[in-house]
């Protein structure tokens, strides 16, 4: 066996679009290599674009997934994060609105500074052993469920393949052009039109999804049925906050679809207390905003074993509480429906004791502030 790096990412240096053709042409001429690799990167430049040309056309477009770019995005709203994200052929680094202070309109920015405060003050009287700064950060983390969602305050760097970055080129403007006008969509078509026009000029014509008639993934286009077994398919509501979280298990599927009246996540630390009726007063009035805190109905899809990987991530004291709870939900939901079927049952029962600590053959050398025991009844 020989292995060789024949091309890699190199900082600062922009791929020009005709040299990630160049070398998509070159890839294609893999699949019917008729002598050497170094034969086919020194042929005749006709020769390559003749083969690129053949393979635009033919939608056998796999080959230009090989060049791939960096792209610093800053300044792009939360949504479209999740767009991109959810699409799973990428890597990406962004930064956290759970421990970030935001900066998001006056009318948001009133109650979200309002809310820290007061959030603020009802940990350090539940946790009293917690120290300043991390009652600031748990603050900050459910305050932001008041930001919306279309507010440009995130910043990422997301490595997308050559095809990839030209399908989603193509996504958000069949989206632009042929999606109904309610009043999210206009938002969101907007956002897509500035995204566009700030991505570098890295657009090829014939290099789209449209002759399979592939789309953007995250919006539902139909219910899915529940169901539990080797694979499973269940439906709840979530915020917009925890479904960005849960599109990190890019194992899993994810589909959503705003609900016809709006909802809101009430953050557990008050929600058997006289704050909530204020929570739900206020999170309320920024309805025209779609905060972070916003229920959607989402549909999750995955087999047993990544639904069990998500639980090795999510049923843990350090975990956002809401999908925490939301996954030990799913896990109660599996065993229930598959209490017939003895190897799915047997195979998840090690698994629904608890945190993750609990875990048959798990180590965990982070510092804990809950422990086995609390983390699954934790208020924050």
């Amino acid at each position: 066996m020989k292995i060789k790096v024949i091309a890699s990412t190199k900082v600062g240096y922009v791929l020009p679009k005709e040299e990630a053709l160049d070398f998509s042409g070159k890839s294609a001429g893999i699949c019917y290599l008729p002598d050497t690799l170094e034969t086919l990167f020194s042929e005749s430049p006709e020769k390559t674009k003749k083969r690129v040309k053949g393979n635009l056309e033919s939608g056998h477009h796999s080959v230009f997934g090989h060049a791939t770019y960096n792209l610093s995005l800053e300044g792009i709203p939360k949504i479209i994060a999740m767009i991109l994200n959810n699409e799973k052929i990428y890597n990406t680094s962004e930064k956290s609105a759970r421990y970030t202070k935001m900066e998001p309109s006056e009318e948001e920015k009133s109650l979200y500074e309002k809310w820290i405060e007061i959030y603020k003050t009802v940990i350090s009287k539940e946790y009293p052993n917690f120290d300043e700064k991390k009652v600031q950060k748990l603050a900050q983390e459910n305050a932001r469920y008041l930001i919306s969602v279309f507010t440009p305050a995130t910043i990422m760097e997301y490595t997308v393949s050559f095809q990839q970055l030209n399908f989603i080129v193509s996504w958000f403007e069949d989206y632009i052009e042929k999606e109904p006008e309610t009043l999210f969509s206009k938002k969101l078509k907007q956002a897509m039109k500035e995204f566009l026009k700030a991505l570098p000029d890295l657009k090829v014509e014939k290099l789209n999804p449209r002759l399979k008639g592939k789309n953007l993934s995250l919006f539902a286009v139909r219910d899915r049925k529940e169901e539990f077994g080797e694979n499973y398919s269940t439906t709840y509501l979530a915020s917009f906050a925890e479904l960005a979280q849960a599109q990190r298990h890019r194992t899993l599927y994810y589909e959503m679809s705003l609900l016809d009246q709006a909802k809101y996540y009430v953050p557990k630390i008050i929600r058997t207390t006289e704050l909530k009726k204020e929570w739900l007063k206020d999170i309320s009035s920024l309805e025209q905003y779609y905060p972070q805190g916003m229920l959607v109905k989402v549909n999750e899809r995955g087999t047993v074993e990544n639904f069990v990987l998500k639980c090795t991530e999510r049923l843990c004291g350090a975990a956002q509480l809401e999908i925490m709870e939301q996954t030990q939900e799913t896990m109660n939901k599996y065993l229930k429906s598959v209490k017939d079927n003895s190897a799915i049952y047997e195979y998840l029962l090690p698994y629904s004791k608890g945190a993750r600590c609990t875990f048959p053959g798990w180590k965990c050398n982070a510092p804990c502030v809950f422990g086995a025991k609390n983390a699954m009844n934790r208020k924050i």
